[in-house]
């Protein structure tokens, strides 16, 4: 059923531009009891704390003007997927095992590629962007990515690279090479003509600004022999009047990127938490009562079907204009017209 609500919508999503964005995210659902299929206390974005709830990750494409989730799927905590008695009762499928978050998210990409869905930048945020086994099978998918990570994650600055060859860096391997260092360290550390004030879209009240500064680097991970790593570009946005940079991302968008068009990605994912708010607010995303695996999907599919509609109207409608403030038209005066009273009339 989303394939065909993909069909209805995409050329309605497409109509100003095409798809740019392939955007991962999740939301928490948040719940009473313990008998509804994969609760548990975990984050809830929605509450912004840990809590009872159950998490759902999604894939969402997107441009500038709409977006549209096309992939969906429930993730079941590691105790319930190893709980029989708890997965019959609330009929989770037996070839269902447990898969972490960013495995979910591959698995959504990795279904994306082969359905043949119209290419996007993958977007995603922390939370996602630090799991160095997610970043390199997006890569060997081909798929280019702008994903938020941790200030801590380890780098090697312009100029360096890897002493290591012939294997993946371990712990041990990390302390024989001295120019790793973390992303937040690499900020602090550039001169001020690094850093620029970049605008990338036009806010309710004014165009959203902040300061970015962009290296391109090599990324430390334990995934592949180092001097298979490629250049990356590292973002960072450092906000005036704030004491330190607020956010970092990697990116393998080309080496020729202009600096406005990463930014514009990177903050591209707003998107997404447009699509959460408005699913669950308009469409009833949060308000399934039922208990059960295929209940749960079933419900969300139906809200993301009706999301889809509103989407494809909304695109049917053109941008509003400044409204004149003549609202009636000025008559036009007869020749020779001359107003009461007027000395020209004597």
């Amino acid at each position: 059923m989303l394939a065909k609500v993909r069909e209805m919508v995409l050329p309605s999503m497409q109509r100003q531009e095409p798809i740019k964005a392939w955007i991962i995210d999740d939301t928490g659902l948040p719940k009473q009891g313990k008998h509804s299929v994969g609760v548990q206390v975990q984050y809830c974005g929605q509450l912004g704390k840990e809590a009872n709830c159950q998490v759902a990750v999604s894939l969402s494409i997107a441009n500038h003007s709409a977006s549209l989730p096309v992939a969906y799927r429930l993730y079941l905590p590691k105790e319930w997927a190893g709980d029989a008695a708890r997965r019959n009762k609330a009929g989770v499928p037996r070839d269902l095992g447990f898969k972490t978050k960013p495995e979910i998210a591959l698995d959504q990409i990795r279904w994306a590629c082969e359905a043949g869905l119209p290419r996007g930048v993958a977007l995603m945020d922390a939370a996602y962007g630090v799991d160095s086994r997610l970043r390199t099978g997006m890569t060997a998918l081909g798929v280019t990515y702008v994903v938020g990570i941790q200030p801590k994650l380890l780098v090697w600055p312009p100029g360096t690279g890897p002493r290591r060859r012939g294997k993946p860096l371990n712990n041990t391997g990390r302390r024989d090479e001295p120019d790793l260092i973390s992303a937040k360290k690499l900020a602090l550390g550039l001169p001020k003509h690094a850093w620029r004030t970049i605008r990338w879209r036009e806010g309710s009240a004014d165009w959203l600004s902040s300061r970015f500064a962009r290296v391109r680097v090599r990324v430390g991970h334990s995934q592949l022999a180092p001097e298979l790593i490629s250049q990356e570009w590292l973002l960072i946005e450092w906000p005036e009047g704030e004491a330190e940079p607020t956010k970092y991302w990697l990116s393998t968008l080309p080496a020729n990127v202009s600096f406005r068009q990463l930014v514009d990605f990177a903050k591209l994912r707003w998107r997404v938490e447009r699509d959460y708010l408005e699913l669950k607010q308009e469409v009833g995303l949060g308000h399934f009562e039922g208990r059960g695996w295929r209940g749960f999907h079933h419900h969300a599919t139906m809200c993301i079907a009706a999301y889809g509609f509103l989407v494809s109207e909304r695109e049917t409608i053109p941008p509003s204009r400044p409204r004149s403030t003549t609202i009636f038209p000025t008559p036009v005066l007869p020749n020779g017209y001359r107003p009461r009273g007027s000395s020209l009339a004597a």
